[in-house]
């Protein structure tokens, strides 16, 4: 194989030049090849009809932008032997990574049955937007991708989290002009004031801007490039500006700019690294401007299609029916010259492999894109040592998460050296009583700092920036290359990336499909600042949604859990930091809550998801004539108050108190992993007694989860009902009936004999209901029987 010799930063040579557009024409040759194709891939005789795939699906406009970028990386990388990850962000690009990957040979070794040949090249073709075949995006099908690109806006935040704690790493990352409209893009050019130079990699951004969205202009390809400078300049970056239509002209530019930048990241990071860090670094990036749809056809049926929206996806659409269009792709794929890229057997030449990397430091062979073979497991120590003790249930009160947090700190001083943990959150993290990590790292910081500021750190590993966007991007690049990581947000806003959560379960629950890709650690959500205690923010800060939005998902991948006190968080916790391949939703308060089980019993109960607290219930053997079940830290408090009640005002009546952790266990088993048999859940839950069901979110939700249960007609359930306002923490329960005066009166609505027996009961529990209206009217707090209560069996 030809060898480039050129010493990096000087010139092209011609024959380099020569070398690297063989490549690029044969990735662009191989990209169209997969749009239109389904057999005679190397044109060995006239092209027909029946050549022609009969459905013509991908996107061919964003192509040649990101084969000229693979192809001028490869260079890169292997002149200087780089450790590089490139995050590929233009929408459906796939047929460009997919063309790389099976140059640089690694696509053949992750599927063997697409050969670097002929008769691979065929499968290559055929497979592409095909029934069995791949997607066009870049999916995780694709060897080197850690990115899914149907959807826009995050390249830029997995990028950075990639690089985060990745010294060795430079992480390239191709943002499309169009995605560069969206708002969490937006907010991810921040990120390089977070990217630490000693402890981190490099981030390399290259806006592409080939002009055109899907019918429109971009905003950004219509400035004015000084403005568009000046515009990246505030963002921080030092912009280097290629653009041209000219193939050697542009190979030129971008090789001489690719080398500045990289020459530019190692003195960055040597000076930093060797004489410590000074001012925040101003990284460079690239901008890139060339054609949407460069080299395709110039125009289809007299109208413009190259350097336009009708490059967008397939530039002739009828090559099937229209002869002029079928004569018009084979002149476009010949304008190639396949006969020059490939032997008679498929295989390329040695031109076109001459700028390719070997092993490992290839793009779709890099390590880093697989993160799981790279992960190691997360120290987590014996949750003995910061649980609460309890020697009796409901006589002392902790604060979850403030207990969590000393494990957390714990974790983070565990890994101060590896360097394999962080926590993200949005401004949140003491807030929502996490601060004790602030003892083990302060938090990532690269701008100014003024005396008045508190834990901010050059090295820190908590990252807080007010973007949920740009924390969930940071921590889904983190965990998909191989470490870990918590985000904890309040809960009513972590729905700001519903769209993002599920384009990670879609990317988990497809490489749970492929034997290649090594499971990753979960991403681990920590929702607090709850519906139950957002009384003094008030209504817009009150949305328990979260959790339906999650169990709609993929069930072999999401799982959601409601600790009631402090040792189940841990707990719940502990599982969820050494798990793989899952999204974790852990609802819990971070105000001051009674504890319940011990140690050794949070255990049991957390491992069983859902189990009766005998001591709570008044059954004593016997067969229960209520079932009072609970979820929820707050409902779990309401259901025991109200127990209490039913143990004062009616000690004949025999209930059964049950508390679900793992909201997936009322699911049937056949529809989760996690749920109950019918014979569990009727042992527990009963045939045939009412169960009043207080639920933290949503009730309907449990409806939808249980309905296919025997007991279902029985079941009754309360919960939030977008009844909020700013008023007490008791205040909340009573407007959205979850109160335990109201649940006492549901108990005796539907056991049946109890409505003509218990009337004075139901009165006296109504009585207290119109009681606390007027005392929090008059005194802006709750009842003193409610304030001081305590659990006392």
């Amino acid at each position: 194989m030809a060898e480039l010799e050129r010493r990096p930063g000087t010139e092209l040579t011609d024959d380099e030049l020569h070398r690297l557009d063989a490549h690029w024409r044969a990735a662009n040759y191989l990209a169209a090849g997969q749009i239109y194709l389904m057999s005679n891939p190397l044109l060995t005789e006239p092209l027909a009809p029946e050549h022609i795939k009969p459905r013509l699906l991908g996107h061919w406009g964003t192509s040649p932008g990101l084969n000229l970028v693979y192809t001028h990386l490869n260079r890169v990388i292997k002149e200087r032997g780089l450790d590089a990850l490139c995050v590929w962000g233009p929408g459906h690009g796939g047929p460009s990574v997919l063309a790389g990957s099976w140059l640089d040979g690694s696509y053949s070794e992750t599927y063997p049955d697409v050969t670097r040949d002929a008769q691979g090249m065929e499968r290559l073709f055929r497979q592409f937007s095909f029934p069995g075949g791949v997607p066009s995006h870049v999916a995780p099908e694709v060897p080197g991708s850690i990115h899914e690109g149907g959807e826009l806006g995050y390249s830029l935040s997995h990028a950075y989290g990639a690089a985060f704690d990745n010294p060795d790493l430079v992480v390239a990352c191709v943002i499309g002009d169009g995605e560069a409209e969206t708002g969490p893009l937006a907010a991810s050019w921040h990120s390089n004031k977070f990217l630490d130079p000693v402890h981190d990699g490099a981030v390399l951004p290259i806006l592409h801007l080939n002009g055109y969205k899907i019918a429109n202009p971009t905003v950004l390809s219509r400035l004015p490039e000084h403005e568009l400078d000046a515009l990246l300049r505030g963002y921080g970056h030092e912009p280097l500006h290629v653009t041209g239509d000219d193939p050697a002209t542009v190979h030129r530019a971008l090789a001489h700019a690719l080398d500045d930048a990289l020459d530019r990241i190692a003195v960055l990071q040597r000076t930093a690294r060797e004489d410590g860090i000074g001012e925040r670094a101003h990284w460079p990036m690239i901008v890139l401007r060339t054609p949407k749809g460069w080299t395709g056809p110039a125009e289809v049926d007299g109208v413009p299609v190259e350097g336009t929206w009708r490059a967008h996806q397939v530039p002739l659409a009828g090559v099937r029916e229209n002869p002029d269009h079928l004569r018009q792709l084979e002149a476009w794929l010949r304008s190639y010259r396949p006969e020059e890229l490939f032997h008679p057997d498929g295989t390329p030449v040695a031109d076109v492999l001459a700028c390719v990397p070997e092993g490992a430091r290839r793009l779709g062979a890099t390590p880093h894109a697989n993160g799981g073979l790279l992960m190691r497991d997360l120290p987590v120590r014996s949750l003995d040592s910061f649980a609460v003790p309890v020697d009796k249930p409901g006589t002392t009160l902790h604060e979850p998460t403030r207990i969590l947090g000393d494990l957390l700190e714990q974790v983070m001083k565990d890994t101060r050296i590896r360097r394999d943990f962080r926590v993200v959150g949005p401004d949140e993290t003491a807030s929502n009583r996490l601060q004790a990590v602030f003892d083990a790292s302060g938090k990532a910081w690269q701008a100014g700092t003024l005396p008045v500021d508190e834990h901010l750190d050059r090295h820190g590993r908590v990252l807080e920036i007010l973007s949920e966007h740009t924390c969930q991007g940071w921590l889904e690049g983190y965990l998909l290359t191989g470490r870990h990581g918590l985000f904890a947000s309040y809960e009513a806003f972590v729905h700001i990336v519903d769209s993002m959560v599920n384009q990670h379960i879609k990317w988990l629950k497809t490489s749970r499909g492929l034997p290649w890709r090594a499971p990753i650690a979960s991403l681990n959500y920590l929702l607090t600042s709850h519906v139950w205690r957002q009384d003094h923010n008030g209504f817009s800060h009150q949305d328990p949604g979260f959790v339906d939005h999650v169990l709609n998902k993929s069930p072999e991948v999401v799982r959601v859990y409601l600790p009631p006190d402090a040792n189940t968080l841990l707990s719940v916790a502990g599982h969820a930091l050494r798990s793989r391949d899952y999204v974790n939703v852990i609802v819990a308060g971070k105000q001051p809550c009674f504890d319940w089980l011990s140690m050794d019993a949070a255990r049991a109960h957390c491992a069983r998801g859902a189990g009766i607290w005998d001591w709570a219930g008044t059954e004593d053997g016997a067969e229960p004539d209520v079932v009072l079940a609970c979820a929820g830290d707050v409902p779990t408090q309401e259901v025991l108050a109200a127990a209490q009640l039913l143990r004062r005002h009616l000690p004949g009546l025999a209930v059964r108190v049950v508390n679900v952790v793992d909201m997936t266990r009322l699911l049937p088993r056949e529809e989760h992993p996690h749920g109950m048999t019918e014979f569990e859940y009727d042992g527990l839950f009963t045939k045939d007694k009412p169960v009043i069901f207080a639920y933290h979110g949503y009730p309907w939700l449990i409806h939808r989860l249980a309905y296919r249960r025997t007991g279902h007609p029985n079941l009754h359930v309360r919960g939030y009902k977008e009844s909020g306002t700013t008023t007490t923490p008791f205040d909340m329960v009573v407007r959205n009936d979850l109160d335990r005066y109201r649940l006492v009166m549901d108990v005796i609505d539907r056991v049946p004999g109890l409505a003509v027996r218990a009337t004075a009961v139901r009165q006296q529990m109504a009585d207290a209901r119109t009681r606390h209206h007027a005392w929090i009217r008059e005194h802006g707090t709750d009842l003193p029987e409610v304030a001081d209560w305590t659990w006392n069996a």
